[in-house]
């Protein structure tokens, strides 16, 4: 099988000779680097990358820029995004301009080796608790002028944890509130995770806030 050829794009030298040469060694044909926006776009039409590993802090220019760039002259070619951010905002940019997937810098190599392989198979990639975010805001993107997507429904308990989440209470709080068991409201704040694609209690409250939860 012919490896899968690879470019890497980061503005600083160490981590960028560092990221290519894990690929390498890995079995990967790294076919380029560039450090700047401008570069990477210019060198990826010559050499046609199956895949481009982006930073998004490139100088003067945007990652975003570039990707988006990429996007629409070179269709063929993956873009998956490697970032010390993980601002939601920079992900949903990323994403909007053609980003195939998105990974934190504080990945390990084999998830890194991996994430490429799988944009490279037509996949798209996240760092864990990124995919929900993206997921949710196509959601709403898709959804009609002043409309929200369909809400999963919740049942009264998960509605009344979900309001106390929204407050700042922590589990126990909202135990002794409820008069009920710590663990019986972690059950009820997994079960509403599960239930509305969220991951962790920030994104639940950030939820339940945006839908004014927190003013009953």
């Amino acid at each position: 099988m012919n490896a899968i050829s690879v470019m890497v794009v980061d503005d600083h030298p160490m981590w960028r000779d560092g990221v290519a040469r894990d690929l390498s060694e890995r079995g990967f044909e790294v076919v380029a680097t560039a450090a700047d926006a401008e570069s990477a776009v210019r060198i990826a039409k010559t050499v046609r990358p199956a895949v481009v590993l982006m930073d998004l802090n490139l100088g003067t220019t945007s990652g975003v820029t570039a990707i988006a760039s990429m996007a629409a002259e070179l269709p063929e070619t993956r873009i998956l995004v490697l970032s010390a951010s993980g601002e939601h905002s920079d992900v949903l940019e990323a994403v909007k301009a053609g980003a195939s997937g998105y990974l934190v810098k504080s990945a390990s190599v084999d998830e890194l080796i991996a994430a490429v392989s799988s944009t490279a198979s037509g996949d798209a990639v996240f760092t864990a608790g990124l995919a929900g975010l993206v997921l949710g805001e196509y959601r709403r993107m898709a959804a009609g002028p002043g409309d929200e997507p369909d809400r999963p429904e919740l049942t009264d308990r998960e509605t009344e944890v979900l309001r106390f989440v929204a407050k700042g209470l922590s589990a126990r709080q909202i135990a002794e509130r409820l008069v009920i068991s710590h663990r019986t409201v972690e059950n009820h704040v997994q079960s509403t995770l599960r239930k509305l694609q969220l991951h962790n209690r920030v994104e639940l409250a950030r939820y339940a806030i945006e839908r004014g939860l927190d003013e009953h």
